[in-house]
Parts: structure tokens; C-alpha cells; sequence
């Protein structure tokens, strides 16, 4: 007898659905599974044959072969093993066809028959939903992850047995569902523990801070050790305004696939915060490996990449950051497949002025002027070049350690969120959110100067000797600033601020 179900097998971070075919007919006892195969489907033969003798249900003696369709799309992970039970036994008998072809199926098999969780089934719930499927049959312990997906009924089953119970109507099981915008909500609740109250003095970093924060810009702090350099920077996600439900979404849905959710976990709703040691691959930076995996970069969208002590990675390894800070996209490309990951972040980093830290204090520095030209030489020009914002730091003052004076990181949120806010009106109909993503075509129609604000960028473009990239740059940085003011024209003040925030100068 001839039987199939609907599963999924996982594309980058979205799914492609499969249909698991079975044949069950008379003949020399064997069990063959079909369909280009990757290893751990292929073990899925003796899960399934003895979950299915532990769980109750006989194995006949038969010529038994399973098709995993489309053949030309490698199948990998576990979650096969349970649509695969589910097709064997609805052509046992035990289930009829027309209760099980039309629902999703995704969940690995224990032995004793207990179902156990996968990664990536918010993806392969999307994609069940985009083709129709009223139903899904997934293990519990996912249950609130694929619950996030709207306009599908989300069944949890723990056993095998539970499962087959529930496509032959002797067993009630209750669908999961969640109210998205509640959970959002939750992520709208300030952080208590990092907040830039704390931060005393370094009045011109908090404020470049925020810059960066209102146009997600790049960001490069320049300092001595013990500045404050790593302690704003991990205060940023304070200032950042909450997830949006589809930025919460294709987040959840890198750490799904990447097996970075919790148990009963549903959406992520606070803005990630990665921080990579230098020691760090280009593989784990970017993404890929034998099995393509999302990077720290794909990890850290909609949120930030904060790279500490930037001069000491491997040169080859930040490299890899320009086609992504361009693009907010990484395609990892191997022998048998193209794989596409998301990386639309904000890229914060910092370095020390030279090797011991300490220039330009000349008490303390121990640098001569070839080390410190080398240590700089370690960041190129090219990767400086997508850099919006420069800013050197200072050690802080006696006075100011005990100054309490400092904004909350809630009220800086509430400018970033108003700046965000204009932003998302004036562009609102494009493809953009935010003020960095402005192309050169669109920096002309959004950025333009007055004839005073013009000769100022003149000049400073022919002094500082920037590239066309760089002008464009120190245009956007400009237009944050001036929402931040909320000001419709770019004015002379804005323009100035944003030029001197544009570059550290090289030793």
C-alpha cells in the first residue's frame, strides 16, 4: 500500500517542504529509504523500526521503501523521523491516508517512542503555513516556537503513540497558541542591569552612541585600556527600540536553525548582543562549515557585533565584514550548495590607539612610531572606509567617577526611538527602515544641502580625502543627526558633527 506525508527539510534559515512517500508490498523482507540522503536520515531507518516495536506497533515482515521527494534537495537533520513512522503506518493500516497527507509532520524518534525536538521548525512551520496546511503535528517541547506562526493549528505530541491516537480521533489534544504581541511587549521593558546611568563622563562617546543607535550606524571607539570602551558597548542594546514581530521572526528563525533556542522557548524579543573573542574563525564569523551553519554576523541581525580589540583579529578574518556591511546579507557558497544568510547589524567595534594602549600618553606609552603605525596598519582603509562613526575615548577624569549626572539609558531610548520614527515616515514605501541603508541614489533625494553646507563638504572632502563612500557616509550620519534634532534639512551644525565624527586619524 502506497502512503505519504508532508515534512520539511531546512534551506539557509527558511524550509522547503517534503513529501515522505512509503510503499509497503509483498516480497523479501527489506526496508530501503530513497530520496538523496544525508547520513542522519539515513539512520532513521532503525529509529523509527524500533520506536515503532517499543511503541506497540507490529513490523510486518515486508518489502518496505520510503521516498523522501524532491530528490534533488539534500535531506538532512532528524526531524524526518516522525513523518517517516507516520507514512509507514498509515500504509500498515493503522492510519487512514486522507487523515495524514494533508498535515505537517517534524520531530525525532527516540527509541521508546518518545518524540523528541528539532531545530528549525519556525521556518518549516512557515513554510507548511505559505502552502496551506491547516495542521501541524510537532514535538511539545517546540510547541511555542511553531505557535508564533499565525493562521496554523499547532498540535504538540510527546510520544509516537500520542500522535497516531491524534490522527485516529481517539485522543483530544489541545492546540498551542500565543499572543504574539504580548510577548513583543515584554521585550519593550527597559534593561536594569546595563544601563548608561552608570556611564560617568564620556560625554562625546555617549553621544556618537547615540547616533549610531538612532541610523544604526557603524561605530569604532579608539582608546586606552580601562576607558569604558567594552562597558558602553554592551549598554547599546539598552538603547535600541523593541523587536517588530517580523524582525522577531527571521531572528528566531537564525537561532532555530543554529539549535541556539531554548525548550519551550517562543520568539526572542530582546535585540542579541555578540561578541566574538579575536581568536575567532572566519568560518564562525560568517557562517558555513561542513554542515552551513549561521555566522556571528547572521546571529548579531537586528542587533549588534561588537568586535573588542579589532586589531587584534586576523586580518583575513574582518575582511570578510566588507561585502556584509554593504549588502546586510552573507552568501556562503560551497561545492554542492549556495546557502544566504541574513546580516543586517550594527557593527560595533573597538581597539586600542597603539600595541601597549596607551598612546598618546607619553608617560605611559612604550610605542615607538613604527609599532604604532603597524598596529594601525593591521585595520585596512577599505573596512575603516564603512565605518560611519569614529570616536576616540579618554580615560575618565577623578571628578567625574563620582558625578551621577549621567542620562538613563531610557531616556537616550526615547530620542533613538523618535529619530527611528521620522526615519520609517519619510521612508516609508521603500525597502529601507533606516538612514544607513540609504543608497548613493537615494542619498542625493534624502540628504541635501544648502549652498553654505555644500562648501563645507567640499572642503572637507578635498582635506580629509575621502573616498565616495566615505562622503556618502558622513551625508547619512548627518541626516541621523538632524533627526535626532528633528529637524527636516540637513543644517551646518548637523553636517560639522557628523565630519568630525567621521574619522580617527592614523598614527
Amino acid at each position: 500500500m502506497f502512503s505519504k506525508t508532508l515534512s520539511a527539510s531546512l534551506d539557509s534559515i527558511d524550509a522547503l517542504l517534503v513529501q515522505v512517500e512509503a510503499d509497503v508490498s509483498d516480497g523479501l523482507p527489506v526496508f530501503d529509504m530513497v530520496g538523496f540522503l544525508a547520513s542522519e536520515v539515513r539512520e532513521a531507518k532503525e529509529r523509527v523500526r524500533i520506536a515503532l516495536k517499543n511503541s506497540g506497533f507490529l513490523f510486518p515482515p515486508k518489502r518496505i521503501t520510503v521516498n523522501l521527494s524532491p530528490a534533488d534537495i539534500k535531506k538532512s537533520g532528524t526531524g524526518f523521523d516522525l513523518p517517516i513512522a507516520i507514512a509507514m503506518l498509515t500504509s500498515f493500516g493503522y492510519i487512514e491516508q486522507s487523515k495524514a497527507e494533508s498535515v505537517f509532520f517534524a520531530g525525532e524518534l527516540s527509541l521508546n517512542g518518545t518524540i523528541n525536538p528539532v531545530n528549525g521548525i519556525l521556518p518549516m512551520v512557515i513554510a507548511a503555513r505559505k502552502q496551506g496546511i491547516q495542521t501541524c503535528i510537532i514535538p511539545s517541547q517546540n510547541a511555542k516556537e511553531g505557535a508564533a506562526v499565525q493562521g496554523i493549528s499547532i498540535i504538540p505530541v510527546h510520544t509516537l503513540r500520542d500522535a497516531v491516537a491524534f490522527c485516529r480521533n481517539e485522543l483530544i489534544i489541545t492546540p498551542v497558541i500565543i499572543d504574539t504581541d504580548l510577548i513583543l511587549k515584554e521585550g519593550d521593558v527597559p534593561y536594569d542591569e546595563l544601563d548608561f546611568a552608570d556611564i560617568s563622563g564620556q560625554t562625546a562617546v555617549k553621544r556618537a552612541v547615540e547616533i549610531a543607535a538612532a541610523g544604526r550606524h557603524n561605530l569604532l571607539m579608539v582608546g586606552p585600556p580601562g576607558a569604558g570602551k567594552t562597558m558602553i558597548a554592551k549598554r547599546i542594546p539598552s538603547i535600541l527600540p523593541r523587536l517588530e514581530l517580523q524582525e522577531s521572526l527571521e531572528l528566531t528563525k537564525i537561532y532555530s536553525v543554529s539549535g541556539l533556542l531554548e525548550e519551550n522557548q517562543t520568539l526572542l524579543i530582546k535585540r542579541p548582543f555578540r561578541a566574538p573573542h579575536h581568536t575567532t574563525t572566519r568560518t564562525a564569523l560568517v557562517g558555513g562549515g561542513r554542515i552551513p551553519r549561521p555566522g556571528e554576523i547572521s546571529l548579531a541581525t537586528h542587533g549588534v557585533l561588537f568586535l573588542d580589540e579589532l586589531a587584534e583579529f586576523k586580518r583575513g578574518t574582518v575582511e570578510v565584514l566588507r561585502q556584509p556591511l554593504e549588502d546586510r546579507i552573507i552568501t556562503v557558497s560551497r561545492v554542492n550548495k549556495s546557502s544566504t544568510y541574513p546580516a543586517d547589524f550594527m557593527l560595533v567595534a573597538a581597539m586600542n590607539p597603539c600595541p601597549c594602549g596607551y598612546y598618546p600618553n607619553s608617560e605611559k606609552c612604550t610605542c615607538n612610531s613604527f609599532q604604532i603605525s603597524q598596529y594601525n596598519e593591521k585595520i585596512s582603509q577599505p573596512l575603516l572606509d564603512r565605518i560611519d562613526l569614529s570616536v576616540e575615548i579618554y580615560p575618565v577624569a577623578y571628578q567625574e567617577l563620582n558625578c551621577r549626572l549621567s542620562e538613563s539609558s531610557e531616556t537616550i531610548r526615547k530620542r533613538v526611538i523618535r529619530a527611528g520614527e521620522i526615519q520609517r515616515a519619510r521612508y516609508q514605501g521603500r525597502s529601507i527602515l533606516f538612514n544607513a541603508e540609504l543608497s548613493a541614489k537615494l542619498v542625493e533625494e534624502y540628504c541635501c544641502l544648502g549652498k553654505e553646507e555644500t562648501e563645507i563638504m567640499k572642503s572637507s572632502f578635498e582635506k580629509m580625502k575621502l573616498s565616495a563612500r566615505g562622503y556618502h557616509r558622513v551625508l547619512k550620519v548627518a541626516r541621523t543627526i538632524a533627526d535626532l534634532d528633528e529637524s527636516k534639512e540637513i543644517k551646518k551644525k548637523h553636517l560639522c558633527e557628523a565630519i568630525c565624527f567621521r574619522s580617527v586619524e592614523r598614527r
